[in-house]
């Protein structure tokens, strides 16, 4: 019962407040329940509409949730599945009626089945895979509706779990051994591709995570950061670096790379010091810098400051990885879906626009910045480098953009552009 408490804890949390379910530090059971009725949130709420006359309250309907959950998409007998719900309502002290309510519902739905889903194709696929109707339909717009199904089914696949190796301490192949994944797949002599049947909390626990051996990071992010075309002894900018993970693969990279890595937030920047800490890198340095303070002449110095420059020098490499909607790593946060409204995207664009406009006043001529989203939409992306270099004729592409998770279905969907600074 504990995990399911924390499991139906923690999505209210998600309900109310809008948290994130990865964060919570769940068991393995109840992060799996947690996260997989978060997945199929919308599917569930179907589910139950066909079940009863009154949708009922927020924290009943979850309930429910829950137990539907566990008793179709898990390996849960179904009267353990109903037991632990009725047994939930009193932890969440919400009265007999509805302890009845949820034993009655789930009744009804081990004895109807799956429901049917509706003919019309967008409200199918909105259904089936839990993305809003208005995501469907403008990825209907913007890929195709072969495309568009295809990118909503993988928003419920279990997203594959790679460990970042920290070569300045271990190689690839001794840390695979020494955590039991035989014959496990490594990429670009760093990524070890973590085994479906591993568990990855003993991995997190592991004396090899507490002696900065690895990290958690998808692949993607190495392509997003070769882009930068580093040099020995090159100095570069990670301007919106929390959590880290980029800055401290660049750190893992060339030991001679002298990073900044900055953010807004004080809270997310400690986290990142930490991070480094653990890892054992010296060439990163963190500093809390507003990057839109860059456009009107502050926060330049500090900057300077955090890389040591000469006055009035700016970057050679700056790597922008901006905020976005998340629309490329729904599996890995389903919450980001339910939050995005039309107009959220469009403010989170021209928040993009400003963050790259600010960010490239700070990069020297010849210089390179790479513009980084985990969206792959074209108004987080293209439409944002677009509009940059119609403003800017002094900056111009460098290469065709990446999309890494068009490659391989194992990366997540980020995208990444490379800008070069013209000489005057």
């Amino acid at each position: 019962m504990k995990d399911r408490k924390d499991a139906y804890r923690v999505l209210m949390l998600w309900v109310n407040e809008g948290s994130f379910i990865k964060e919570s530090g769940l068991s393995p059971f109840a992060m799996e329940i947690a996260l997989g009725v978060c997945r199929r949130h919308l599917y569930l709420e179907y589910f139950i509409k066909g079940l009863v006359k009154k949708m009922p309250s927020y924290e009943v309907q979850m309930i429910i949730e829950v137990g539907l959950f566990q008793m179709f998409f898990m390996n849960v007998p179904d009267y353990a599945a109903v037991s632990t719900s009725v047994e939930l309502t009193k932890a969440a002290r919400l009265g007999d009626g509805a302890g009845r309510l949820i034993n009655g519902v789930l009744g009804a739905a081990k004895k109807a089945g799956l429901p049917q889903m509706p003919p019309q194709r967008v409200r199918r696929v909105s259904i089936e895979n839990s993305v809003p109707e208005w995501i469907v339909r403008r990825w209907f717009d913007v890929y195709g509706g072969d495309a568009a199904e295809a990118l909503a089914k993988k928003t419920l696949e279990r997203p594959t779990e790679w460990l970042r190796v920290n070569l300045q301490k271990i190689s690839a192949p001794k840390l695979a051994q020494k955590l039991g994944f035989e014959n496990a797949s490594i990429l670009y002599d760093r990524f070890i591709e973590v085994p479906a049947s591993a568990k990855l909390k003993a991995v997190l626990e592991s004396d090899s995570f507490a002696k900065g051996e690895f990290s958690l990071q998808n692949p993607s992010a190495y392509e997003v950061v070769k882009l930068l075309d580093m040099k020995p002894g090159m100095k570069v900018w990670d301007a919106c670096a929390a959590p880290g993970g980029k800055s401290a693969l660049l750190a893992e990279m060339d030991s001679s790379y002298s990073i900044l890595a900055s953010d807004v937030s004080d809270f997310r920047m400690a986290k990142m010091q930490d991070l480094a800490d653990r890892l054992g890198l010296s060439n990163i340095q963190t500093a809390c810098i507003d990057v839109l303070s860059l456009k009107d002449g502050r926060g330049m110095e500090y900057v300077a400051r955090g890389l040591n420059l000469s006055p009035g020098a700016q970057v050679d490499r700056i790597l922008l990885d901006v905020p976005c909607s998340n629309m490329g790593v729904i599996a890995r946060r389903p919450e980001a879906i339910y939050r995005l409204t039309n107009q959220s995207l469009k403010e989170l664009a021209e928040l993009q626009y400003k963050l790259l406009e600010s960010a490239s006043t700070a990069l020297a001529e010849n210089g390179i910045l790479v513009y980084a989203t985990c969206s792959p939409d074209p108004v987080e992306t293209t439409q944002v480098i677009s509009k940059f270099l119609k403003a800017h004729p002094d900056f111009a592409k460098a290469g065709d953009p990446q999309l890494p998770g068009n490659r391989d279905s194992r990366f997540d969907g980020f995208f990444a552009q490379a800008l070069t600074r013209k000489k005057a």
